[in-house]
């Protein structure tokens, strides 16, 4: 239902000229006033007007489109070759005077299709639903006003600011940076960042050399910057990607496990269907009749729904999964759920309760200071003139301090402060440079206690054991030093050296309830979880031990940059924390794990893990994290609970499940009521079953089907992902055909020893005896367990599969039976059906515990994905409706 834009490639209006745009390569030679000068824009960007003026000349800043489309879903309906080839021959047989036949044959076919048609129709329409609740965000500037703006809203000459963790939002020349590093793997397969400056490159170099312009679809992996637009859309070296691979999207394991089983049954329905056709030209039977015959058998093996089955899950599952407060941006993001793990998550607010109080200001030996507790104010990166907490910039630590009760006495009063450095992750620290009342000066550093103290010329003989028992406890501790610096104004990192040891900070983020338990169900599902942190290892590992989380092991940032990519990986398999990562870290933590071939998941929440959330197989966020965070995210949970994001996960492995029910249906007995057709009909003087009669057998038994989305999973279904396994359902048609078949036989045996059938009475019973055992035998197929008993089907499976065996049954009595071909039956062969029906379930439960006791014996799944598969994913931001595009 994606699809490439028309509006990414409209023609270009003869009155647009420059507004158009510049190529990114030439726009690189440029220096940045000629930039400015050739869109006609200015460092202070565009107004509204003339930037609403280009969007309607230039279109959206698009490479996808999404709406449903009635006439592309009933194409793919209409596609089938076996479809074509019996309408056409029932086309034929309408002009040979066959008429009645070929209506009813035609009237089946059209029901067949319409019931694809409306319930894919459905699904797509609940994806587009999905698209239109999911916009992705730029800054840009608005007459010198930075304003956030949808990105497909971009046009040439925006001038846009970048910032950590944000996809580049189009082609940009940049104007200004500071340290702005990008991630253009999505463009050049290079892992390595690529340093971003301003002044302009020499004419023709190649794009990974074009250090002043910025990409679109490409990640801020450190620093900041702006940056002017001078190519949207199709026009972008990465829109020309994304509509060079078309609007096909790469396939998931799931889809390919689904082209393989179709290619499986569409080899056996060639073998069978060509030797029942051979078999009835033998026996000098009409061609078009045996033709239909045999095509209409075809089409009884082939899983005309499984399409709208599948799509019909999916679309169930996205609306489970939003009244279980999981929204999912995208449908395949309910097969990544299903399909993780491996979950990686922060630990503050995930494991913890996300609300972090100040407890104590204490100095080296462990005592209460307020001059620990006055410099720590000062250090934060809100004005001590304000003290507002609101101006601290997300810094849940700093925030807990100035909200203390402690900071509400004015410690701080008199104080001035003269300059700031703030917080990275590289340094661990925040700087600050304050006049005291008396006009002394000096610099304070408050940050990491390993990254201060190392800084301090003398570390106070209790300054370790403090710091222990406060680990040993659970706290976070931050560390404050100080020293003279009377002529300083703006501190840099050089500056932070000769320091004495002030005192250390301490908070408490205390372990979440509900977080054991939760902890608990990702291991029942198979998950294995991994705590990602900037905290003190001592400090997760407290933590983890206190919710039951067994630890396999603790990295640090400063060990894993000591190793290269292949120790590291082989240490990520069994390591269980990972603390003082950067986000530089976290994110190639991701990309290692995910080598290995595991379905990786990362929750995060904070600008620091938007580049993880950009690696990951899936990435997690929640409602209330930063807006970079959520727009790298796949799935937003409307709630920071690992509950929730189980419930996620059991959403999407009960589709997988219930979708591998249909397909197990599709070759155990409707399999062995073919192969049966195909043995009868060359033994018999008429055939088995009239080809009108096999298509509505089909089309009952798929209508019945329909419901299985809405099936129970047993428990043990959901304990790891699942993945298709060609030779399992190979195995399973072959043992369980032949039991489908085996009381066939006896209805036949009945049919032509107890009753004497003719033609339309052997038909009408073997019409209702095959729709019965078919239909029924989904209880016994559903679950491994004893059906009713230990595992019961949904109400709607169930009340769809009894409304179909009472149609079957119903129809050779009704005034239809004559349109039909059926005869009525006599009441003995009900009672016979009964026992028939009861005695297959019985046999099948017998042969499923025979069948199911065997070891499998499969290998571990391996999931691979593509750079194909990350270009589509990223595109997808980059998409508007079919109204937008035109």
């Amino acid at each position: 239902m994606t699809t490439k834009t028309g509006t990414a490639r409209r023609d270009d209006p003869a009155d647009a000229g420059p507004l158009l745009g510049i190529p990114v390569s030439e726009a690189a030679a440029l220096p940045t006033t000629q930039v400015l000068n050739g869109l006609g824009s200015t460092p202070a960007g565009l107004d509204a007007d003339e930037a609403a003026r280009r969007l309607t000349l230039v279109g959206p800043n698009a490479v996808r489109t999404h709406h449903a489309q009635p006439l592309r879903i009933l194409g793919r309906q209409l596609r089938s070759p076996v479809l074509i080839l019996l309408a056409v021959t029932a086309f034929i047989s309408f002009f040979l005077g066959q008429r009645t036949d070929t209506v009813v044959i035609g009237v089946i076919l059209l029901a067949s299709v319409g019931l694809g048609f409306v319930n894919e129709y459905r699904a797509e329409r609940a994806t587009d639903a999905l698209h239109s609740q999911v916009t992705h965000r730029a800054v840009t500037l608005r007459g010198a006003t930075p304003v956030e703006v949808d990105v497909t809203a971009l046009v040439p000459g925006d001038v846009v600011r970048l910032a950590l963790g944000e996809v580049v939002p189009a082609d940009l020349r940049l104007l200004t940076t500071t340290g702005l590093e990008c991630d253009e793997s999505v463009l050049t397969g290079e892992s390595l960042p690529a340093e971003k400056s301003v002044p302009p490159v020499a004419a023709g170099c190649a794009l990974g050399d074009l250090t002043c312009c910025a990409f679109m679809g490409t990640v801020v992996r450190a620093g900041a910057g702006t940056g002017v637009v001078v190519a949207t859309g199709a026009r972008a070296e990465f829109g020309r990607i994304a509509l060079g691979l078309g609007e096909r999207q790469p396939e998931t394991d799931f889809q390919a496990g689904l082209r393989h089983f179709s290619v499986l049954l569409l080899q056996v329905a060639v073998a069978l269907t060509s030797l029942i056709l051979v078999v009835n030209l033998v026996l000098h039977r009409p061609l078009i009749q045996s033709l239909l015959f045999s095509l209409a058998i075809a089409v009884g093996i082939t899983p005309q729904l499984l399409p709208a089955v599948v799509s019909t899950s999916l679309a169930t599952g996205s609306r489970r999964l939003a009244k279980l407060k999981v929204l999912v941006k995208r449908l395949v993001c309910v097969e990544d759920l299903g399909d993780m793990d491996v979950l990686v998550t922060d630990k503050t607010g995930t494991l913890t309760e996300g609300r972090i109080t100040f407890t104590a200001a204490l100095d080296p030996d462990g005592a209460d200071s307020e001059q620990a507790l006055r410099l720590g104010l000062l250090s934060t990166e809100t004005d001590p003139a304000s003290g507002a907490t609101g101006a601290v910039g997300g810094n849940p630590l700093d925030a807990a301090l100035w909200d203390a009760p402690a900071a509400a006495n004015h410690p701080v009063a008199g104080y001035v402060r003269v300059g700031l450095l703030p917080f990275d992750h590289d340094r661990r620290m925040t700087s600050t440079v304050v006049r005291a009342p008396d006009g002394e000066q000096q610099l304070v550093v408050k940050g990491a206690p390993e990254s201060v103290l190392a800084r301090c010329t003398t570390i106070p003989p209790g300054a370790e054991a403090t710091l222990r028992a406060q680990f040993a406890a659970g706290s976070r501790v931050v560390a404050v030093a100080s020293r003279a610096a009377p002529k300083l104004t703006v501190p840099t990192p050089a500056d932070e050296d000769n320091l004495t040891l002030v005192g250390f900070l301490i908070f408490l983020d205390r372990p979440k309830d509900a977080a054991a338990a939760s902890l608990q169900r990702l291991a029942a599902l198979g998950i294995t979880v991994k705590v990602c942190t900037g905290d003190n290892p001592l400090v997760a590992q407290k933590v983890c031990a206190d919710l039951g989380l067994v630890s396999g092991g603790t990295l640090t940032g400063a060990e894993i940059t000591g190793m290269d990519d292949e120790a590291l990986t082989a240490a990520a398999q069994i390591t269980t924390i990972f603390a003082r990562v950067s986000p530089e870290q976290k994110a190639r933590l991701i990309t290692l794990l995910r080598r290995r071939g595991r379905a990786v998941g990362f929750l995060g929440d904070g600008v620091n893990y938007a580049l993880a959330l950009h690696a990951a197989d899936v990435g997690i966020s929640v409602d209330t994290a930063t807006d970079v965070a959520k727009d790298a995210a796949d799935v937003v949970l409307l709630e920071k609970d690992l509950g929730v994001l189980a419930d996620g996960v059991t959403a999407g492995r009960r589709i997988f499940a219930n979708t591998i029910k249909y397909v197990l249906m599709g070759t155990s007995s409707n399999f062995g009521n073919m192969f049966s057709a195909a043995a009868a009909s060359a033994v018999l003087s008429f055939l088995p079953m009239l080809p009108s009669q096999i298509l509505l057998n089909n089309l009952l038994y798929d209508a019945s089907q329909l419901a299985i989305p809405t099936d129970r999973v047993d428990p043990e279904q959901l304990q790891a992902p699942s993945h298709w396994d060609i030779a399992f359902i190979r195995r399973f048609m072959v043992f369980f055909g032949p039991i489908s078949s085996l009381f066939d036989f006896l209805t036949f045996a009945l049919m032509l020893g107890a009753f004497h059938a003719g033609a339309a009475l052997f038909q009408a019973g073997w019409f209702v005896e095959s729709l019965a055992t078919q239909t029924l035998v989904i209880f016994a197929i559903r679950t491994r367990r004893s059906p009713f008993t230990r595992s019961r089907p949904s109400r709607p499976l169930l009340l769809a599969a009894l409304a179909t065996v009472t149609i079957g049954v119903v129809l050779p009595l009704s005034p239809l039976s004559g349109i039909l071909g059926f005869a009525s039956l006599p009441l003995g062969f009900f009672l016979a059906l009964a026992g028939m029906v009861i005695a297959y379930l019985v046999l099948i439960e017998l042969a499923k515990r025979l069948f199911f006791a065997e070891p499998e014996g499969r290998l571990p799944h391996l999931r691979r994905r593509g750079h194909q598969h990350r270009i589509h994913r990223r595109a997808a931001r980059f998409s508007v409706s079919a109204q937008q595009a035109h």
